[in-house]
């Protein structure tokens, strides 16, 4: 089988998933040795021998190093291509990491067992890839992870984004290489290579978190009637301002920030990025008050006498226990199980919400409180709604991962279809199964005798629980870049590393007392942040950055500018009588 790729892309796609996989393996091992051992048969004569640094270990000392031996022969082998470059270029087989999926070098053919080993691949690769996970293999994995907004949220203290002055200290020896890595803070991005059913599932992920646990007293705040029409409505606004984003990413690229400063100059750009910490921020502590009243709720429920004496507060503040070492976490890749464990119990408290209203309703009918519109609180909605679609900031970085990038936007839209239909019926069934009883807690509204409900409220407060510094993390990056800058790292610095480990202490704590504050009216906070924070985000940034970037008809112009001044009305208004409601009461 022949590689008909370019020597040049090979040694370039090389170099990058070598950079990858460096950032997650311990420095000061090497695996140099036996990568040039391995190629030595393919190289010609004039290659040049490639020996590992004197400062460098061998990997095979590290505990289990003949296990994870393969993962430090790729950078091995991406120095030695790197360097023989500058010779006659030997013929290096392409690492199965590289490769796709279903392709296996010749010499694999003819080991035993290699026909039926492609055979099963190919055939793999055509099975429902609603099956297959979302990245294609363990290096996509890693540089899924660290993009928000497309934003490059790498943590600064990675050796691979050293600078040029660090590789001018390196003596000049016959293993330096010619020329130096060009000044850059960002590392390469991979090209995507997501198929359309894997990125349908990861929107899903994406669009599908605890907000939804927020609607039936949405519901309640608005009525059945005035709230559904409000979520259809915000869906539609929704897709629209999405649509500006993709077209303002086809003409200029980057992520959201970087249109931000292409577009609008830097003061643009610390505006959107200033959003997208606030909106985190809120999410996070959200998520934290719905924590610490769902387990009230759950040991209430388990516990032998009426009462605990556990308030909600101290839950917040037992919390922190769990969420500031996970906060100290660089690595957002490692978090990644805990985001998806989060998901599979918000599915399955979705599930039992739909079998247990649909059958209370099929024999009790509808409760007789529930009206069809509430004049008193349907501002609350508005801002519920809007914080319900929290997915804008991974819309980009979706669509970067994909191999057909220009399928999105079909796909988009009918994932908005989906969530839009999931999100009335759980707002809406719960408020016609309960009325005037609806709690923000939906889940303490189901029958606390039940073993499976307990179940389902514990292991779903846990799961949220370690999901947190997930939504914390792009909101840390982006302060802790503004204040301690892109270069400055902890790496090379003891001093850098604990100054930004007592800012994420810092900010996790803040995050705890701004939730003691809004613990009170769960519904109300969760209004403010969807208000405040979300619609700038959703509604005026993406219409402006198209209405001075991309449009040219008088028509078009308008019509951004008319989104514009609707979504700062909204956020004036809604964020307004939000606050003075909430003082009020």
């Amino acid at each position: 089988m022949t590689d008909t790729t370019p020597p040049n892309q090979e040694r370039r796609q090389a170099e990058e998933e070598a950079d990858i996989v460096s950032r997650h393996l311990p420095s000061g091992y090497t695996a140099e040795p036996d990568a040039v051992t391995a190629n030595a048969s393919h190289a010609s004569d004039s290659t040049p021998d490639v020996t590992s640094s004197p400062d460098a270990q061998d990997s095979l000392r590290l505990q289990g190093g003949d296990i994870h031996r393969e993962l430090f022969k790729i950078g091995a082998r991406a120095k030695l291509s790197q360097r023989s470059a500058t010779f006659a270029h030997p013929n290096l087989p392409t690492s199965s990491l590289f490769r796709p999926r279903d392709q296996i070098s010749a010499s694999e053919q003819r080991a035993p067992g290699g026909f039926r080993r492609q055979f099963i691949q190919q055939k793999q690769s055509r099975l429902n890839a609603a099956t297959a996970p979302v990245t294609r293999d363990f290096v996509s994995f890693l540089a899924l992870y660290g993009n928000f907004a497309g934003e490059d949220l790498a943590e600064s203290e990675d050796a691979s984004l050293a600078t040029t002055e660090d590789e001018e200290d390196v003596p000049a020896t016959e293993t330096r290489p010619l020329l130096g890595r060009r000044k850059s803070s960002r590392r390469p991005i991979p090209p995507g290579n997501a198929g359309t059913t894997k990125s349908f599932f990861t929107l899903l992920k994406a669009f599908i978190g605890t907000g939804i646990m927020f609607l039936p007293k949405a519901f309640k705040n608005g009525g059945i009637l005035f709230s559904s029409i409000t979520l259809v409505t915000v869906s539609l606004l929704s897709c629209l301002s999405f649509h500006l984003l993709l077209l303002c990413r086809r003409r200029y690229g980057g992520g959201y920030g970087e249109l931000g400063a292409t577009i609008g100059g830097s003061r643009l750009r610390s505006l959107i990025l200033s959003s997208i910490a606030l909106s985190q921020i809120g999410f996070v502590c959200s998520g934290v008050i719905f924590i610490a009243q769902n387990l009230r709720s759950f040991l209430n429920a388990v516990s032998p006498g009426p009462t605990i004496g556990i308030g909600t507060k101290s839950l917040i503040a037992m919390q922190l226990v769990v969420l500031i070492p996970l906060a100290l976490i660089r690595d957002i890749s490692r978090l990644g199980p805990a985001a998806m464990l989060a998901d599979v119990f918000i599915f399955i408290g979705l599930f039992y919400i739909w079998y247990y209203d649909i059958s209370t309703l099929a024999t009790s009918g509808l409760h007789p409180s529930v009206e069809l519109f509430n004049p008193r609180d349907f501002t609350l909605t508005i801002g519920s709604a809007i914080f319900t679609f929290e997915g804008i900031g991974l819309i980009l970085p979706i669509q970067s991962s994909m191999a057909e990038p220009g399928k999105f936007p079909r796909l988009l839209y009918i994932v908005m279809v989906i969530i839009t239909i999931i999100f009335t019926s759980v707002g809406a069934l719960c408020y016609a199964t309960f009325g005037h009883r609806t709690r923000v807690e939906i889940i303490s509204n189901y029958p606390q005798t039940s073993k499976l409900v307990n179940a389902v409220q514990f292991l779903y407060s846990i799961a949220v629980l370690v999901g947190t510094p997930v939504q914390l993390f792009p909101a840390t990056r982006i302060i802790e870049t503004k204040i301690f800058g892109d270069r400055d790292s902890g790496k090379k610095s003891p001093a850098t590393k604990w100054k930004k480990n007592g800012f994420r202490t810092a900010i996790t704590v803040l995050c705890a007392l701004i939730s003691i504050v809004g613990a009170s009216d769960l519904d109300k906070f969760v209004a403010l942040i969807g208000a405040f924070a979300c619609v700038p985000l959703v509604y005026i940034y993406p219409a402006f950055l198209h209405y001075k970037g991309v449009a040219r008809s008088p028509w078009v112009r308008a019509g951004d500018l008319f989104l514009c001044v609707i979504g700062l009305a909204a956020m004036v208004y809604s964020t307004a009588v939000t606050v003075s409601t909430w003082i009020r009461e």
